[in-house]
């Protein structure tokens, strides 16, 4: 890195397109620009997975790259993170950073399934009084980051009685409890309220099927705000179709963007919003507060926020 009488200024790359609102975060983090045939320190990726590779290549002194998506499968399938020429290579991601605003859309899903106001939005005639209150219910969490630890907090207010299932036991603040994913069949049952929340990963595709389903409860609700791949979705129209659930409400789907026609659009216990748990206009001033920190923590030679695990996915 380049060095002012202030220290290091690392130079970072803004691609593939120079993007304002993340250059304008590289500049509060006092950061330099760089441009393509620079050397660089880092490099603030916004384009497609399979771009990242070849700027890379050209570039093997990159010793940080900043994704801008919390799910970074897609970058996985590309290979680039495990790819021995960028061992070196520092990875971040976008985790945590979005956690409020899609905590408050899971929450306001779970609400809206638990109050039947999808089939009060289709309503034609008055209709009998019905509904579930959240208040003092027992919910499941799914994934044990800062998705989760948000809607813990957002869950306080309503005691509820929360488990989080994760690879790790550890405690989570807000959680009754915390198991492990080898235990998320016991806790099924209980739950009235079922939010998926993890990062998709192998052991995790379809880690809600046909056995799942068939052990919650007549009314309880189904939450993902995570990604469709968690969600077996043949087998989730064959549980709303019978009614062996209550509902599902769901911010992702497989396949995405769901077709019209399929199922699922047919069904009045299911409710279903367009990946818009955390619009553009929600996560780039998010994302920008990342990019900040964390050139501000590689000028300073601490460790980054938002660290991914290459050889886990996430």
């Amino acid at each position: 890195m380049g060095e002012t009488s202030k220290g290091l200024v690392p130079k970072v790359l803004v691609a593939p397109e120079p993007a304002p609102f993340a250059v304008e975060a590289v500049l509060r983090g006092g950061g330099a620009l760089a441009k393509g045939a620079d050397a660089l320190d880092g490099v603030i990726w916004l384009g497609r997975p399979d771009g990242l590779e070849p700027v890379l290549a050209s570039h093997p002194e990159v010793c940080w790259v900043q994704l801008p998506v919390a799910g970074i499968e897609r970058v996985v399938e590309t290979g680039v993170l495990t790819d021995p020429r960028f061992s070196g290579v520092t990875w971040t991601s976008a985790k945590g950073s979005y956690a409020k605003p899609v905590a408050e859309h899971a929450l306001a899903l779970a609400l809206a399934g638990l109050r039947l106001l999808p089939e009060r939005a289709r309503a034609t005639s008055w209709g009998e009084r019905a509904g579930t209150s959240l208040y003092g219910g027992d919910v499941v969490i799914l994934g044990g980051g800062g998705i989760a630890e948000e809607l813990l907090l957002l869950l306080k207010p309503f005691g509820t009685n929360a488990t989080v299932v994760r690879r790790d036991p550890r405690p989570l603040a807000g959680a009754a409890q915390v198991v492990t994913t080898s235990q998320l069949h016991e806790v099924l049952p209980r739950a009235l309220v079922v939010f998926v929340a993890l990062a998709l990963v192998p052991e995790t595709v379809h880690i809600i099927g046909d056995k799942e389903l068939a052990l919650m409860r007549g009314n309880s609700w189904l939450v993902n705000v995570a990604r469709g791949g968690h969600v077996d979705t043949e087998a989730l129209v064959d549980a709303l179709g019978a009614g062996r659930i209550g509902g599902a409400a769901l911010d992702v789907t497989e396949p995405e963007p769901l077709p019209d026609g399929h199922p699922l659009w047919r069904l009045g216990n299911c409710l279903i919003t367009p990946h818009s748990a955390d619009t553009d206009e929600m996560t780039q001033p998010l994302l920008a507060e990342r990019i900040k920190d964390n050139v501000e923590r590689l000028a300073a030679g601490a460790p980054l926020a938002g660290l991914v695990d290459p050889i886990a996915g996430y």
